[in-house]
């Protein structure tokens, strides 16, 4: 069944094109997300700037070829038009003012038909001196002698010879460029003027514009052909690798029977090969590992089902034999107190085992509904409080005033929170535990603060691992499987909530249990911390240890001297040994689930 897509809008569009963080956002995660993108984006970017070097190389190569050219013809014409006029001008005979005019409007309108290849012009002007003026300034084509450059004018004035310079020619879409070449001729009755020939570049730079504009177009054209070959090489090469993280990702969410897809013989028909034999040998090792851990699954379960009648006849003779100790001589009396005892703790594991066995095989249910977590956390306190008065502990407790609501299963809950009351007690090393209750809009927390030896960052993160301990080497105090925390952990996921741990050698441990406060609601920030507010900086804890190290090292002769003098006897060891393994029966727990171990 196919579901078609609501359609954007009117208004939803405005708000994109209105808001430019939107679309943005929506660019930036396209371009994280494709490497086709990206690669097409580079490569019209790298094209761009090529073709701009390659564009204004060319475009300067052709402006100066064309000027070059366009220079020396007029150059040439320039030469001969100022000569023949010059040699003409100088040679006049004429005394007479008028006849001295028209002799010269006749010489100067030559300069305007003599075949120029581009348009000129020409200007004459008096140069500053003494004698009379026959011919007034003149000039062609509605110029005027502004347009000569200042340094030119100086030139011609000062000195002999033909000199030219560029400049800028007034028209009405504004300037167009030109040459003036000027000389110095000398005309009746010996008065010297500047003659001047302009020429007009506009057709010039007509044609340059057009080459940029051909240069303009192709390259545009260049780089959207560019950018389309690019996208298509892309996509051809990118499209199997496309393929194979499609593939992967059907692979991680357990589709184990996708496969790739080969096509010939290339580099990508043999990735796509060898993908698909690497995963073969990935979906035979998972089912072997399933089918072992169904067996293994199968295993705890039905030795641990076949076992709990028999150990039920074993602890219906233990406790037959406890009772009766009283009249049995001290061996035998000894023997029947550490067989109960023994059987007390076998009787817990088997328990967790069948617990755990119920997790692994998914047949655990959750008999959930709205309780006050106070009572229960309580209710896990005080059945801990047996075994923290016997250590020395003193159990804090700080609940915030009035109830605190959630949907949780309380039995689970209170075997959780007893497993961590208990595990603090195991560690305080006779120090104060503190458990604190928490909420805030979508979650309720308890944490359990003990100050006792801690532990280390590695630790943390393996504490919740079956039968992991911390130091193996420790004696039990309360009993426990080892399986504790692994339960109390299974049992808060079906919550779907959240069990951390936080430690520091010294300075004791914190766990915090974090639940949602309906099924609906979307676990977020804990209400409490998973890093206690007393607990000290690293920097002080790492001074504290450096402290503790220097003093150890300081005088261990006095170390060695005080531990030869207090070291106990093998016997007295015997006695500490079978004194902790045979606490007494007023100080055992009723309920097995509540035994744990870090």
């Amino acid at each position: 069944m196919f579901f078609r897509a609501p359609a954007i809008t009117a208004e939803e569009s405005r708000f994109v094109w209105r808001n430019p963080g939107t679309w943005i956002l929506a660019l930036h995660q396209r371009w994280a997300r494709s490497m086709q993108l990206r690669t097409v984006v580079i490569t019209v970017l790298l094209s761009t700037l090529a073709l701009l070097g390659t564009g204004v190389f060319l475009s300067q190569q052709i402006a100066s070829g064309l000027f070059q050219e366009r220079f020396r013809q007029v150059e040439s014409e320039a030469n001969r038009g100022l000569s023949q006029v010059k040699s003409t001008l100088e040679a006049v005979s004429s005394t007479d003012r008028t006849g001295t005019v028209a002799f010269v409007r006749d010489t100067l309108r030559t300069l305007e038909g003599d075949g120029a290849t581009v348009q000129r012009d020409f200007i004459l002007t008096p140069l500053p001196g003494e004698g009379n003026i026959y011919v007034s300034a003149q000039a062609s084509g509605g110029i005027t002698s502004a347009v000569v450059p200042e340094e030119l004018a100086t030139a011609v004035r000062e000195n002999q010879g033909q000199y030219w310079q560029s400049t800028a020619l007034p028209t009405s879409d504004g300037v167009s460029p030109g040459l003036v070449f000027g000389t110095k001729v000398a005309l009746p009755p010996g008065r010297e003027y500047a003659l001047y020939l302009v020429y007009d570049l506009e057709s010039v730079q007509e044609t340059l514009n057009y080459i940029h504009r051909i240069l303009w177009i192709a390259g545009a054209l260049l780089l959207v052909v560019i950018g389309g070959i690019g996208w298509y090489v892309t996509r051809q090469s990118l499209q199997p690798v496309a393929h194979a993280a499609a593939v992967s990702e059907k692979l991680a969410a357990g589709q184990l029977e996708e496969r790739m897809e080969v096509h010939g013989a290339d580099e990508v028909a043999r990735l796509a090969q060898s993908f698909n034999r690497m995963a073969d040998s990935l979906q035979d090792q998972i089912q072997q590992l399933e089918t072992l851990s169904h067996m293994q699954q199968r295993f705890v379960s039905d030795v641990s089902h076949e076992l709990r009648t028999p150990l039920t006849t074993v602890r219906m003779a233990a406790e037959v034999l406890h009772d009766a100790r009283d009249e049995f001589d001290p061996i035998n009396r000894r023997s029947a107190e550490l067989l109960y005892n023994q059987v007390e703790r076998f009787q817990s594991l088997l328990n967790d085992l069948l617990e755990i066995s119920r997790f692994d095989a998914g047949v655990v249910d959750l008999d959930s509904d709205n309780w006050d977590i106070k009572p229960i956390v309580q209710r896990a306190v005080d059945m801990a409080q047996i075994h923290a008065d016997r250590i020395g502990s003193e159990l804090r407790t700080h609940y915030p005033q009035g109830p605190i609501v959630a949907s949780m299963d309380p039995r689970r809950i209170e075997r959780v929170v007893r497993n961590l009351v208990l595990n603090a007690v195991e560690h305080s090393e006779s120090k104060p535990i503190d458990i604190f209750i928490g909420e805030n809009e979508h979650a309720v927390a308890v944490s359990v603060r003990d100050h006792g030896i801690g532990l280390a960052e590695e630790a943390a993160s393996r504490v919740f691992d079956r039968f992991w301990r911390a130091d193996p080497a420790r004696a039990r105090t309360t009993g426990g499987s080892g399986l504790g925390l692994s339960i109390a952990t299974e049992d808060t996921r079906l919550h779907g909530g959240l069990l951390q741990a936080w430690g520091q050698v010294g300075d004791g441990s914190n766990f915090l249990l974090t639940l949602p406060k309906s099924k609906d609601m979307v676990l977020g920030e804990s209400p409490l911390p998973l890093i206690p507010a007393d607990a000290p900086t690293p920097e002080i804890a790492t001074l504290i240890s450096d402290l503790e190290a220097a003093e150890a090292e300081a005088d261990p002769e006095t170390e060695a001297a005080s531990s030869s003098l207090e070291e106990p006897s093998t016997s007295a060891i015997q006695g500490a040994a079978d004194t902790a393994a045979d606490p007494r029966p007023a100080q055992q727990l009723t309920d097995q689930e509540g035994r744990s171990e870090r």
